[in-house]
């Protein structure tokens, strides 16, 4: 007879864990893993990255679930490595092989790949690959493409940000590339390493990649999965980083209790700031995140904001539950 489940006891936990997800995992398996681990209540990722690849995913909790979304917009830089000279249904090592062509040293000279790595920089267009999650029909592509079903996807414009291209050879011997691209969201990096490929005239799939970099959080910042399930449970917590985290390329406003208070109660407040498009505000007594907002002609709008109970809720995990009172009195 099977020991009846222990139930979790949840709690609020806000703020970003920064995960250096493992391979073979997929972006929402290592979210529910985490969640489990932290016993969080809410919890969400800044996009999902393919079980086939590792590296940057912060993960959100609470009231960093309001801010997911500028990661997800966020450049990401990744590191990956093309075989050359074959292809796959999948444009990885997980896909069965299409066609295998010959790889001449006349492909591989800096000229020639100098050539191709000026083509793919900058504004580009991509076909989505079928093994991917984009939807047609409320089915993901994948699903369609397991069918042995071929859906026309239309080009999307990505930007390739910066892309560095060196030849190598693989343990055994083969050629391959070692690519490092800063892109734009959305740019597949399966689809970007078959097209240079295709450009060198040998084709090419990938065998390895890696997340170094999104929206300027680095991989030697984030904790590995297995890490974190060795640690004492208040030692994972103190992995997880404050929201502002998320926050790092906006402007700061501080704001005094009173008017914190009314910003909090979705006013917009007035002052000497300089146009801002992205404004994360502070209350100054207690130091404490509010929201983010924008500024425009002296006018600071509230654009998105915590409520007074996760602030409250920040605070107590970091200071004496008295010192809330001078925003949330006002916002009462």
């Amino acid at each position: 007879m099977n020991a009846p489940r222990t139930r979790v006891q949840r709690r609020p936990v806000h703020g970003v864990l920064l995960l250096d997800k493992p391979l073979g995992w997929s972006s929402n398996d290592v979210l529910q893993k985490v969640k489990w681990l932290l016993r969080a209540e809410k919890a969400g990722h800044t996009g999902t990255l393919d079980p086939l690849a590792s590296g940057v995913l912060p993960l959100c909790f609470g009231a960093a679930t309001k801010f997911s979304q500028l990661q997800l917009e966020a450049p990401k830089t990744y590191e990956a490595i093309a075989l050359l000279g074959v292809t796959t249904t999948t444009a990885d090592a997980e896909g069965d092989v299409v066609a295998e062509r010959e790889v001449t040293p006349e492909m591989l000279t800096a000229e020639r790949l100098d050539a191709v790595r000026q083509q793919f920089t900058g504004p580009i267009r991509q076909v989505p690959p079928m093994h991917s999650a984009l939807k047609k029909d409320g089915k993901a592509l994948y699903e369609y493409a397991r069918a042995g079903i071929e859906i026309e996807r239309p080009a999307r414009d990505v930007t390739i940000l910066a892309l560095g291209i060196d030849p190598i050879q693989t343990e055994d011997g083969k050629p391959a590339l070692r690519l490092v691209v800063q892109c734009s969201k959305g740019t597949y990096i399966r689809t970007l390493g078959e097209d240079i490929g295709n450009a060198l005239g040998c084709g090419a799939h990938i065998t390895f990649l890696r997340r170094i970099d999104t929206g300027g959080i680095s991989v030697d910042r984030c904790v590995t999965l297995a890490a974190l399930e060795a640690m004492p449970e208040d030692e994972r917590l103190a992995h997880v980083h404050p929201v502002e985290t998320l926050l790092a390329q906006h402007a700061i406003v501080t704001l005094d209790s009173d008017n914190a208070g009314r910003f909090l109660s979705g006013m917009r407040r007035r002052g000497t700031w300089p146009d801002s498009e992205a404004v994360a505000v502070f209350g100054d007594s207690p130091h404490a995140l509010l929201g983010v907002g924008h500024v425009t002609r002296g006018e600071l709008v509230p654009d998105r904001l915590l409520s007074p109970l996760e602030i409250q809720q920040i605070l107590e995990r970091t200071s004496s539950p008295r010192e809330t009172h001078g925003i949330l009195e006002t916002t009462l």
